[in-house]
């Protein structure tokens, strides 16, 4: 009769001290920064190289608070001189290479008629919350440099479209022009935030490497 009575006390035991056990160990600190696996990284740098795209790697940083850099590049040649870009973690440098290839480059020939000279970056890396929002403690992806805002774009022809001046532009080949490239980076980012969105985003694309499929 023992034997039978045993073994849920046994299970009870085990049960306790696996709670205690648990209790005990320290929460992961809230102000770390996510980092990508390694082979993630690995496989990503081996894509960049396979797209003859030149980089430098970074070192790895955590300057605490969210903030730091991981699996981090330096984009070096893309094929477009892109200005004002910093620090880009891989997964969004190699979707943002892709776009700015083999979306915004042809958009710009085949529907404004002269070819794509450079592209103007606002940035990517900086160590802030997410602006635009109600929610004030929430890390932005620009935190992890996982993020990059893009302000306009220069033609061989002269002509400098910016997302401040254009978004509403009565030209309908600069407003087909735009709406191709945003929707192009909605089917390539996880997170596509244009003026459509809100206010803070009136001057710029936020294209974020996020897995999200969030586009605005």
């Amino acid at each position: 009769m023992y034997r039978y009575l045993r073994f849920p006390c046994v299970l009870s035991a085990l049960a306790f001290l696996a709670a205690c056990g648990s209790r005990e160990r320290p929460a992961p600190p809230r102000d770390t920064i996510a980092k990508p696996a390694a082979r993630e990284t690995a496989q990503c740098l081996a894509d960049l190289r396979a797209m003859n795209v030149a980089y430098r790697v970074l070192p790895e940083t955590d300057n605490g608070n969210g903030c730091g850099l991981s699996g981090t590049v330096q984009l070096v040649e893309i094929g477009v001189p892109v200005t004002g870009l910093g620090a880009v973690r891989c997964g969004e440098a190699r979707a943002f290479s892709g776009w700015i290839r083999n979306a915004v480059a042809p958009a710009a020939y085949q529907i404004l008629g002269s070819e794509l000279v450079s592209v103007q970056s606002m940035g990517s890396y900086a160590c802030r919350n997410v602006i635009g929002s109600k929610r004030t403690d929430r890390r932005s992806g620009h935190a992890i440099a996982n993020a990059i805002d893009i302000g306009g774009v220069t033609l061989k022809d002269g002509r400098r479209l910016t997302v401040l001046n254009d978004w509403t532009s009565p030209d309908p080949q600069v407003q087909r022009f735009l709406t191709t490239i945003h929707d192009s980076a909605c089917r390539r980012f996880g997170t596509v935030l244009s003026p459509a969105y809100n206010a803070a985003h009136r001057n710029h694309l936020h294209l974020e490497d996020d897995g999200a499929r969030f586009c605005r």
